[in-house]
């Protein structure tokens, strides 16, 4: 089965460390929460607002060993009053993962994004 785990978090400055940190910190969430093995990941699209334009987020997943996946980093589309400063990812995984039970990943400044996602 193929699912997609999604999420979302924020950081306080346009700056690569607290970006990758952040990146970090919600890949390992989302990797953990749902037991997923690296090598079941077929794909990963994060998305960052504009403000933000230090560092790719596909680098701190490469950072972390993840390599065999398809990567790529977008612009998030621009909506007046929304949430600033955020990067949102979705991670499509092939294997055993049931799409009911998943667990998604808003994390920091995000955590209010999507509250029908969190378990």
């Amino acid at each position: 089965m193929i699912v997609c785990v999604r999420g979302a978090t924020t950081v306080e400055a346009d700056e690569k460390e607290l970006i990758y940190e952040a990146v970090t910190e919600m890949m390992r969430e989302i990797i953990d929460a749902n037991h997923i093995r690296t090598e079941d990941i077929a794909s990963i699209v994060f998305t960052a607002t504009d403000d933000l334009k230090s560092a790719y987020p596909a680098v701190a997943v490469r950072n972390m060993g993840i390599t065999e996946p398809a990567l790529m980093c977008l612009q998030e589309m621009h909506v007046e009053g929304s949430l600033r400063k955020c990067l949102r990812v979705m991670v499509t995984v092939e294997g055993d993962y049931d799409r009911k039970s998943l667990r998604h990943a808003y994390l920091r400044g995000a955590v209010g994004l999507r509250p029908d996602l969190r378990k």
